[in-house]
């Protein structure tokens, strides 16, 4: 027999059983499995709430974990999650991170509030009001715009607006009163009222506000709802 087929026909097999051994030692073998579950990046949800929700098989071949599975796991279980990472850390380790949803408003629902985020959803009911979140307050139904601007319009349209407030007025913000689709009007602490319109020009709006609240302190009444042309009155 030649020499050259008899050199093929061994690599040939080499490969056969380097490919076989591999197989075994990511799905039959006791190495590569699952030891070690971490999760990170939670913030109101506990690590142990990620974990529970993700319930990845402990003692399962590394190869098999179905991350994306595990991803909608964890955010059908718990909607307070807006994204989750999950990663192999081989040879025995799954890491999950979680980023949460970060309330912009709440809707007071009897004696709870329901959280709402910046894309609108509203994803957990709390007992007690997360700080420095306004509470909305809709009372549309009189408007002439009713029809036009339903409860779900008015509502991404007062997300925007909180989304729009600066940081520093965020904070003193306690409530989002909407009665129409251009009529926002919001309380701040210290029993001051900023008209602000509708949900357009909202950085502008916001800028116009910042630069009336150093301006005048004192100042009890404010409206931004034209913001090259802004008002103040009670100080």
């Amino acid at each position: 027999m030649r020499r050259g087929p008899v050199l093929l026909l061994s690599a040939v097999l080499a490969v056969l059983l380097l490919g076989a051994g591999g197989a075994w030692a990511l799905y039959g073998s006791g190495w590569l499995r699952v030891e070690k579950v971490t999760a990170g990046g939670t913030e109101v949800l506990t690590p142990a709430q990620v974990l529970g929700a993700a319930a990845v098989p402990v003692g399962a071949p590394m190869a098999t974990v179905d991350t994306d599975e595990i991803e909608r796991r964890v955010r059908g279980t718990l909607p307070r999650v807006a994204t989750v990472t999950v990663t192999r850390s081989w040879p025995h380790g799954i890491g999950l991170k979680v980023t949460e949803r970060k309330p912009v408003l709440l809707i007071k629902k009897g004696a709870e509030f329901v959280e709402v985020d910046a894309s609108g959803v509203r994803f957990d009911t709390v007992a007690k009001a997360p700080a420095h979140v306004p509470v909305l307050e809709l009372s549309a139904g009189q408007s002439p715009s009713a029809r036009r601007f339903d409860e779900d319009r008015l509502l991404r349209e007062a997300v925007g607006v909180a989304g729009d407030l600066p940081a520093a007025v965020a904070k003193e913000t306690l409530l989002v009163k909407v009665g129409s689709y251009d009529s926002v009007v919001l309380e701040l602490t210290r029993g001051r009222k900023v008209v602000w319109g509708s949900g357009e020009h909202g950085a502008a709006k916001g800028r116009a506000l910042t630069a009336l609240l150093k301006a005048v302190p004192k100042a009890d009444h404010f409206d931004v709802s034209a913001p090259t042309a802004p008002a103040v009155s009670g100080s």
